[in-house]
């Protein structure tokens, strides 16, 4: 924070704190404190106040919106209806808190005081509608996981089952347990590797859609991308591994019997 208190204070005796987005679009060149403004343009009545100092921007309606410019004016220079008060602690913020009530009561016990709250809890209420949203979309994903690798273990259990001859032809002609594992697995994961690649693009063209529901990371975000590739070549290899682990069991003499 930069403050400069000027005789342009102790002239007109009004005031004003400016945040830093205001600072760069009305004064993009020049130190903003000690400069005046005031509302309604220079034409009106309303009194000229100094920027004493630029404080930093604030998001005040949304964690995802961009900081609209603020000012601050002294409670005492332009008094309002309602107030809303912010204190930093090292202490407990909940016994703070209260420690702030019984203070304001004392000074008024009329006072209204109402939505008394630490931080992470307006951040939590602010977020609530956006977790939910994104909740919901996680459970479907992993519905979805599931369902592709139950899927991919019928496939693939099918397979094996459709092989049965060949793979005890294998085994009778000398094929060890590594070589059916890799015969069966390479196909599943071929295919799967194709199911990814076509996922990915998929992914990459809908992150428009996915930008409003975001926040703290890019809807093409890399390492996202790269974890949930390899979570579902996870899947797919276990789904695999077991139908082939399964091949690998077969009896030589009873699959060359199979018709």
């Amino acid at each position: 924070m930069t403050t400069n208190l000027t005789n342009e204070r102790c002239r007109n005796g009004r005031i004003v704190v400016v945040d830093e987005n205001m600072a760069r679009i009305y004064r993009p060149n020049a130190d903003p404190v000690g400069k005046r403004l005031k509302f309604g343009g220079a034409d009106n009545n309303n009194p000229w106040m100094t920027v004493v100092g630029v404080v930093g921007n604030v998001k005040q309606y949304a964690l995802d919106a961009d900081s609209r410019v603020a000012l601050y004016l002294p409670h005492l220079q332009r008094v309002v209806g309602s107030l809303s008060i912010a204190a930093r602690t090292t202490n407990d913020p909940v016994s703070v808190a209260a420690a702030i009530t019984r203070e304001a009561r004392t000074l008024d016990p009329n006072i209204a005081l109402y939505d008394v709250k630490t931080m992470e809890q307006w951040l939590s209420e602010s977020l609530a509608r956006r977790r939910f949203a994104m909740l919901m979309l996680g459970l479907f994903a992993l519905v979805a996981m599931l369902l592709a690798g139950v899927g991919i273990y019928g496939v693939m259990s099918y397979t094996v089952a459709q092989r049965t001859r060949e793979i005890g032809i294998r085994v009778a002609l000398g094929a060890q347990t590594r070589d059916v594992l890799r015969l069966i697995v390479r196909q599943g994961m071929s295919l799967a590797g194709i199911g990814v690649g076509l996922g990915l693009v998929a992914a990459i063209a809908a992150t428009r859609l996915m930008v409003s529901l975001l926040f703290g990371v890019r809807a093409t975000d890399p390492i996202t991308f790269a974890a949930i590739a390899l979570l579902l070549a996870g899947v797919t290899l276990l789904a695999c591994w077991i139908p082939a682990r399964r091949a690998t069991k077969v009896d030589p003499m009873v699959a060359l019997r199979c018709e």
